[in-house]
Parts: structure tokens; sequence; C-alpha cells
């Protein structure tokens, strides 16, 4: 962990360790994007992280134990990274900032299904999603049911319907953006 906190309040020490801006993307592009690499986080990334914050995040999310790092063996120089249990566990909290932000902000159609469908699953969902990435993560048993697949299918759903409502347009969004 890192130096001193300043009260021993949760919410105070919650966000000590999220509350910059980057971390939480660096999370969920890991969790929902199953975004593993160094250059997968800063190529692909909706907001256009830096690499020096992002070297900066994924050490600090390592320091505080919501991510590990391994030597990727397919390739020398790569490390893969991976959520820890604690960082699964923020699941929810990301369902309801994702709830949230539906609500009160002027989300795109295409990166909000994810978050309409969290919302709407709720806690059942949320614990299926978090046994999932125990398994991707953690090397947990596979469950029978995928979240992943099944959010990842409502985002491709919509982005052609808004695709094919747009003739002419060439540009189209990564399969693998998160909400």
């Amino acid at each position: 962990m890192e130096g001193a906190r300043r009260s021993g309040c949760p919410i105070n020490l919650t966000l000590e360790v999220l509350g910059d801006r980057w971390s939480l993307i660096v999370i969920r592009d890991v969790m929902f994007g199953n975004r593993r690499h160094f250059r997968e986080l800063l190529n692909q990334s909706e907001e256009g992280i830096a690499s020096n914050i992002l070297a900066a995040r994924l050490k600090h999310l390592l320091e505080e134990g919501l991510l590990s790092k391994r030597d990727d063996p397919t390739h020398r120089q790569k490390a893969i990274y991976s959520l820890t249990e604690p960082s699964i566990q923020l699941v929810p909290l990301l369902a309801q900032m994702g709830a949230w932000g539906v609500r009160h902000t002027p989300v795109t159609e295409e990166l909000a299904i994810r978050a309409r469908l969290l919302a709407e699953g709720g806690p059942p969902l949320w614990e299926a999603f978090m046994a999932e990435l125990r398994a991707l993560h953690l090397g947990a048993p596979a469950p029978s049911r995928s979240v992943i697949a099944e959010l990842q299918a409502a985002f491709e759903k919509v982005r052609s319907r808004k695709t094919e409502a747009r003739p002419g347009r060439s540009r189209k969004p990564s399969a693998s953006h998160p909400p």
C-alpha cells in the first residue's frame, strides 16, 4: 500500500485507492474489454490514455493489489495483467456507476448497453459476471453462463443496428469497447 492515509473512513480509503480517473478506466478495460497487455490497454483506450499515465496507473494498481502481473509465455517482453479478487469485487460498484451514468450523462447507446444490462440484471447478474471473471483471471472453474458473451452480443447488436442506420460510415468501433 502507498504512504499514509488521510483518515480511516472507508469512503476516503476507497477514493485514495481508486479516486483518480484512470485507475477505474484501466480496471474497466481489463474487466469488460479483456485487455490484458500494456499495448491493448494503450491502443484500445476509448479515452486515449497516455503511455506514461498508463504505466503509472498499472504500477499503482499492482501495488494496491488490484491487478497482478505475470510474464506472457508467448512473448518474452510482454506481461499479462489480471484482476485480483478485490478488483473483481468492484463489479457491483462499476455496475452502479454505469447505471448512474446512463441516468445522468449523455451516453452513447452502444457504449451504454452493457451498463443498462448490468443494472437490469442486478446482483444475480453481477455474481455470474464475477464468477466468470474469477475463471478468466484467477483460474477458478468456468461457469456455464458467459455474461461476457451476453454483454458483447448486446453491444454488437446495437453497433450493427447503428451502423446499418448510417450508410456510408466507414469507421466502426472496436468490438471490445467496454461500457
